[in-house]
């Protein structure tokens, strides 16, 4: 009973952290991690379009990348996660 009562706290351990770890980490809206992204590519010389920011709806994030002019996946440079609930 006791092996049980143990596995038991550190999983509820293990959910109180990660909760804190989500309130406490990312941006508040997508606005602000959308600001943030923009004002990180606006330290970047983006003259040739090389470097954009795009929004993905799936994970909750900005994501800063640099493109590739061939056909290779862009390379991502930061990502911008923001709180959705």
């Amino acid at each position: 009973m006791k092996v049980v009562n143990l596995v038991f706290q550190v999983f509820f351990l293990f959910v109180i952290i990660s909760c804190l770890i989500y309130n406490f980490t990312g941006y508040d809206s997508a606005f602000e991690a959308d600001q943030n992204c923009h004002s990180f590519l606006s330290s970047y010389d983006n003259i040739y379009g090389k470097y954009g920011c795009d929004h993905d709806t799936e994970t909750h994030q900005w994501i800063l990348y640099e493109s590739n002019e061939s056909k290779e996946p862009a390379k991502i440079i930061k990502k911008f996660r923001y709180k959705f609930l």
